[in-house]
């Protein structure tokens, strides 16, 4: 293919001359085109429909309406903890029940509405902002809307069983550890966030890969919008962030089933390495959590000014630099547990200094505002409630980020106060501002003039109310998690006047639904792009089509080429071939690289997710022998995803556009599917490396080391791991010659070969863990264990992977042109390799020491 091939024509005059000769009758041509578009890419009719839609709009306006009705749920908790504690005897509730109610409070606004809440955005925002017409992986968002689904029902309906959670959304240990907690609430916890993170990771995966991959050719990375910057770093934050609170939850939960002691410090364990996993990601996550709220701000705001956004480039690089910094502060959660000074200086600065990207885009946005002709309108009011209230947010914030003046505050309502305000105005408010600016989009409708205001008003004043005075309480030293106070009658006043706060409040967030119900229902027919904005998003009809464009965008193009557009004057135009298409391009330029066809409507992520949520049902109920068959269940469901899509047969390329023809992509090696097995690692090595620490934390600052001596025979052992190591060498040797030779016999030879070799060094591995020290004994010994089972784990990934690709091979789907499955094998192949080799030395020097 000739570089001039790859490029489409550029100009009006060639724009004219496809128009000349594709569409004599537009208004015709753009219905026809909806209307083959439609027939491929709709949901099923009926409840059929909701099973098995993948479709991005669908499911991105489910995890949004999920997240809200959580969301309710977690604000019904908030007004019976106000209830409680609006009188100093609070007989409202018992001590048992207060405990489980503000540990739900805060596990279900941090795990089952803010994080859901920006996926839910993201899954149905980004391909029109970015001109494609869906996600990379559309049954990877419908998996993880399952997986949040079941994950978060659980975790609620559990507060009807009295078995819900009561050590705290940070759940610390020793306090959850089976001696204080002896029932199955801590287990809810551990397993049903952790069933809920499936679909987190998933959502950063597809993000990550959507963003990278699918944007409308020609959109460089320079020239993306603002907000699919801020998505690209939630989506790599999320990836890195959230592996460590994966880990720290499996290890408590093997601690609690099994008494592997890693958290005990009488067997080598340390209730520190807890804290240290659970804010590495507990601190990101609020960067997380505003960054798509600060998008929304920078998309918005310029429009509503008139003007376009100031400082671009400082805004990305401001971007960038949260991300990092992010991830240097988590130890300030742990001021006050014995750091010593040299590292309480260290984080103290580092905390100091994630002000300066926040800074910069704040007054980014307010040169914007002052630049233009600021119209205040229902969105803006919002973002002015932003303004008051996250920057009152970010001094408190610099406050506790001071050593001193943390250890006085730490564990009272002032830090309940100042979590409040980032959070709620760093994150509520914008969002509230993107569901009114987007609402006619979705429902194409506008709103009942009046209610929003009121709403807003509520909110504003009712979060205020009750928020600012929390700092006063703390500040009189009322402690966080307490659910009376009888000997302290100065705090009663402040928390009766934040409870009646806190009800007004309620009632404007009432309001705002009532609201939301009306537009959608009652609210006039909205014209066409009212805002005027210049994004992509508004270049379509309202409400948003299945397909999003009938065509997709060529360079230039914007919210006033809806009619080229509709008409099929851009590429890939309607669907001939009966297919749902999407054009992948070079990650950094947006150059046209192939056609990715994309999976349609079934019942594969339902399956999926019920077979895992089985594994983690048959967890809670104690049935570990069980659990295994959740375990091949899945296993042998997942099989089914690894089918390839499409004809057997190699065909010509796809004519995107007159003079732009490209392959398909199971004609490509860079596939999406490639790209999203290479972010997938970037999390699993996150959770390797996270590994890693604990054992090196434990190893140097826990009580109890160096463990007892091993009763293992070293000679035996280190034979069976030098074999294990030798089996996955020819492994990724044989991964590398099934693809090279994948045209010939040897393809399927050299699988055979990575098969043989994958169940050599698992049984090798199996054997290993016969030899092994009770892990019971000390923490060295269950940290072994795990490293084994990170170990067979992903020995089975490239055990499967080598079966698909011995499939492929023998059922003729491997040719000169088709890999199939070969890259990603070797892919993981390799990871495996590196990994296992780590840990394998890692037990060498353990032995040594």
């Amino acid at each position: 293919m000739t570089d001039a091939a790859t490029h489409p024509p550029q100009g009006q005059a060639a724009r004219q001359a496809d128009t000349a000769a594709i569409a004599p009758n537009p208004p015709q041509r753009a219905l026809r085109l909806h209307r083959e578009l439609d027939r491929v890419w709709r949901d099923l009719p009926g409840w059929q429909g909701f099973f098995t839609s993948v479709n991005h709009g669908t499911i991105g306006l489910r995890f949004m309406a999920t997240a809200f009705v959580f969301f309710a749920i977690g604000g019904v908790l908030a007004m019976l903890i106000r209830a409680q504690l609006a009188t100093r005897q609070g007989a409202f509730l018992d001590t048992e029940l207060y405990n489980q109610i503000f540990t739900m409070h805060g596990s279900i606004m941090m795990f089952l509405f803010a994080i859901p809440m920006l996926e839910g955005l993201a899954l149905w925002l980004l391909p029109k902002i970015l001109g494609t017409r869906d996600m990379a992986f559309p049954r990877l968002s419908t998996l993880g809307y399952f997986c949040y689904l079941f994950g978060g029902s659980v975790i609620v309906l559990s507060l009807l069983f009295g078995a819900a959670p009561d050590g705290g959304w940070f759940m610390y240990v020793p306090l959850s550890g089976r001696t204080y907690t002896p029932g199955i609430n801590a287990d809810v916890w551990l397993l049903g966030v952790t069933f809920v993170e499936i679909s987190a990771v998933a959502a950063a995966v597809e993000i990550t890969v959507t963003i990278l991959r699918c944007r409308a050719p020609g959109m460089a990375l320079t020239k993306m919008p603002l907000m699919g910057w801020y998505l690209l770093g939630t989506s790599v934050m999320m990836l890195v962030g959230f592996p460590p609170l994966i880990l720290g939850s499996i290890l408590l939960e093997v601690e609690r089933a099994f008494d592997w002691p890693f958290f005990d410090v009488a067997r080598g364990g340390d209730p520190l390495l807890w804290q240290h996993l659970f804010w590495l990601f507990g601190h990101p996550e609020v960067y997380i959590i505003f960054l798509p709220a600060a998008g929304a701000l920078s998309t918005i705001i310029p429009v509503l000014s008139r003007t376009t956004i100031l400082g671009y480039g400082a805004i990305v690089a401001a971007v960038i630099g949260l991300v990092f910094l992010s991830f240097g502060l988590w130890v300030h959660h742990m001021f006050t547990v014995g750091i010593p000074h040299m590292a309480l200086a260290f984080f103290s600065a580092a905390s100091a200094l994630v002000a300066v990207p926040t800074a910069v885009q704040i007054f980014a946005w307010i040169g914007t505002m002052y630049e233009g002709r600021v119209q205040f309108r229902l969105p803006m009011l919002y973002i002015m409630g932003f303004f008051a209230t996250f920057v009152l947010g970010g001094l408190t914030g610099v406050m506790l980020a001071m050593v001193p003046f943390n250890w006085q505050a730490h564990d009272t309502t002032f830090v309940t106060a100042h979590l409040h305000y980032v959070l709620v105005g760093g994150f509520v408010f914008p969002m509230l501002a993107a569901v009114t600016w987007w609402m006619p989009l979705i429902c194409g409708r506008w709103r009942v003039r009046g209610l929003g205001e009121a709403a807003f008003w509520l909110i504003f004043i009712g979060f205020h109310g009750t928020f600012f005075l929390m700092h006063l309480t703390g500040l009189l030293g009322m402690p966080r998690r307490i659910d009376v106070y009888p000997a302290n009658p100065e705090w009663e006043w402040l928390n009766l006047m934040s409870s009646f706060f806190g009800m007004v409040q309620s009632a404007g967030f009432a309001l705002l639904v009532l609201d939301l119900g009306m537009q959608a229902l009652f609210g006039r027919r909205s014209w066409r792009n009212p805002w005027g904005a210049p994004t992509l998003d508004w270049a379509m009809a309202l409400p948003a089509p299945s397909y999003n464009f009938a065509s997709l965008p060529r360079p230039g193009d914007d919210a006033g080429a809806l009619l080229p557009l509709a008409t099929g004057q851009g590429l890939l135009p309607g669907a001939p071939r009966g297919q749902r298409e999407i054009i992948v391009t070079e990650a950094g330029s947006g150059r046209p690289q192939h056609v990715a066809v994309l999976p349609t409507n079934t019942w594969l992520p339902l399956a999926t997710s019920g077979v895992i949520g089985s594994f983690f049902a048959m967890m809670l109920a104690g049935w570990y022998g069980a659990a295994l068959l959740g375990v091949a269940a899945t296993l042998a469901v997942v099989w089914r995803w690894g089918a390839i899509m499409g004809s057997a047969q190699d065909h010509a390329p796809i004519a995107a556009a007159p003079g732009l023809s490209l392959p398909v992509h199971w004609q490509v090696r860079n596939t999406l599917g490639y790209s999203g097995a290479v972010a997938l690692l970037v999390a699993d090595g996150t959770l390797f490396a996270s590994l890693l620490f604990g054992v090196g934390f434990l190893t140097v600052v826990a009580p109890g080391w160096p463990a007892p001596a091993s009763g293992i025979g070293t000679a035996v052992m280190a034979a069976m791991t030098a074999g294990a190591l030798a089996a996955m060498a020819v492994g990724a040797v044989a991964a590398r010659l099934a693809e090279a030779r994948r045209a010939t016999a040897g393809g399927a030879m050299w699988s055979a070969v990575g098969v043989a070799a994958a169940l050599l060094a698992l049984a090798l591995i199996a054997g290993l863990a016969v030899g092994l020290d009770d892990p019971r004994r000390h923490a060295r010994d269950a940290l072994r264990g795990v490293a084994l089972a990170y170990a067979a784990v992903h020995g089975t990934i490239a055990l499967m992977l080598a079966l698909r690709s011995l499939a492929d091979a023998r059922q003729g789907r491997l040719s000169a042109q088709r890999r199939g499955a070969t890259p990603v094998w070797r892919l993981f192949q390799d990871f495996w390799l590196a990994t296992a080799a780590i840990l394998a030395a890692l037990v060498a020097a353990q032995e040594v020491l």
